[in-house]
């Protein structure tokens, strides 16, 4: 007898003919449906089995004996899967109801003084089986949905919790503050955060921000790193005062230092991958002093551990995000190609040159904090929804993802973050 999965779904039949059940039992088991097949004489072992196991479909005489009908059970059956449906068996054809019986679950009827032999009884229960399956699938996917969402609901309270004892300084917010120290101590009237990340993996792989003495961003045709004045600064390691200010110095200047009469620059040391810089400008009288020098050294590095904290919860968050979105946008490539073969099941793992792309992508960033081969796993959790319960399964999961990516923005306050960085 072939294997019957866990998952298979279950067929019962109930009549008090001994005869009759055995010869409906080996007509399924025949036909290798692949469901699960018991069997009752009267209503009450019916209602046991039913205690036992969820029935999916029932094919039920309709006159049991001894006072009870296959109506009756099928109403009782009802209370252990209330989406229970049923082939009614009956000699007495004429004493159907069909609209009670539809709505109680009756979906099909076999007359046994007519039209009843193996190739219309399993014609019925094929019938019924088409229509039974993606309604399982259907219902099995909204519980696991229900119980996901149900599980996020749980652990919210917990990052609300954690948020509040240990909630990162905004980006904007801590470059604010070290600005309005380091004006106010220095005498410098103005000054600029230079930000360079590279990631040889990415397009483009350098990417330079530059952030006002407010923390918001500004925009300008940047020198390339490799020929500016803080790529200089970098190198050196060490603040830099240039009191009168001169061209190509130290390297070409960008926009926001040209026509500045001093400047005073220390390097940051915020993270692997990332070169920072801080620039202050134009102070009165004779410029910046090697007391002013001192002061920003200490103050770089207090600085750099708020701005670690700061960058690294927005690149965190991001890269998660990135993740869950490459993870979406992959699943139906990578499902098509599943398909070019007839040898390859639909939910097979992709090609290990898939997989290995992959976490090479989601690896190149190491400072993320993230683990590669768990982002993969998660890719190919969402393939498999994809492939296996098709596009509005997996609108649903995109609705559902994007539901918890807006309440965790509100609770950590990185979707407010990033709006006032972009």
């Amino acid at each position: 007898m072939p294997t019957v999965s866990e998952t298979a779904e279950t067929i019962l039949i109930v009549d008090d003919e001994e005869p009759v059940r055995k010869t409906f039992r080996e007509w399924l088991q025949g036909a290798n449906l692949g469901c699960r097949i018991l069997a009752a004489s009267d209503a009450e072992s019916a209602l046991v089995l039913a205690n036992q196991n969820t029935i999916d479909l029932a094919v039920l005489d309709w006159n049991l004996g001894a006072g009870n009908d296959g109506l009756q059970l099928l109403e009782d059956l009802a209370v252990f899967n209330p989406d229970v449906v049923a082939i009614m068996v009956t000699g007495y054809a004429h004493q159907a109801t069909p609209l009670d019986a539809m709505r109680m679950g009756v979906r099909d009827y076999l007359d046994k003084n007519q039209d009843l032999n193996r190739e219309t009884f399993l014609k019925a229960v094929r019938r019924q089986l088409e229509r039974i399956r993606p309604a399982r699938r259907e219902r099995r996917l909204h519980q696991s949905l229900v119980a996901f969402r149900a599980a996020v609901e749980k652990v919210l309270p917990l990052v609300q919790a954690a948020a509040a004892l240990h909630d990162p300084v905004p980006l904007p917010a801590a470059i604010g503050h070290l600005f309005r120290f380091l004006l106010r101590t220095t005498g410098a009237r103005d000054g600029i955060l230079f930000v360079r990340s590279y990631e040889a993996g990415r397009d483009p792989a350098e990417v330079c921000r530059v952030y006002d003495r407010n923390g918001a961003a500004l925009t300008a045709d940047l020198v390339p790193f490799a020929r500016s004045l803080a790529a200089s600064v970098v190198s050196r390691q060490e603040t830099c005062i240039m009191n009168g200010l001169v061209p190509g110095k130290l390297g070409e200047l960008q926009p926001f230092e040209q026509g500045r009469r001093s400047l005073l620059a220390a390097p940051l040391n915020v993270g692997a991958g990332l070169q920072v810089v801080l620039e202050l400008f134009d102070k009165d009288g004779d410029g910046f002093t090697e007391a002013d020098r001192r002061l920003v050294s200490a103050a770089a590095e207090f600085g750099a551990e708020m701005l670690r904290q700061a960058l690294a919860e927005r690149q965190t968050q991001q890269v998660l995000f990135d993740a869950v979105g490459a993870a979406l946008g992959v699943s139906d490539s990578v499902a098509q190609s599943l398909r070019t073969g007839p040898e390859n099941r639909p939910d097979a793992p992709p090609p290990e040159a898939v997989l290995r792309e992959l976490r090479e992508g989601f690896g190149a960033n190491r400072d993320s904090g993230l683990d590669a081969d768990e982002t993969v796993r998660l890719a190919e959790a969402v393939r498999v929804l994809a492939v296996k319960h098709g596009p509005s399964a997996v609108r649903h999961c995109i609705r559902l993802v994007e539901s918890l990516r807006s309440l965790l923005d509100d609770v950590t306050g990185t979707g407010e973050r990033m709006r006032d960085e972009g």
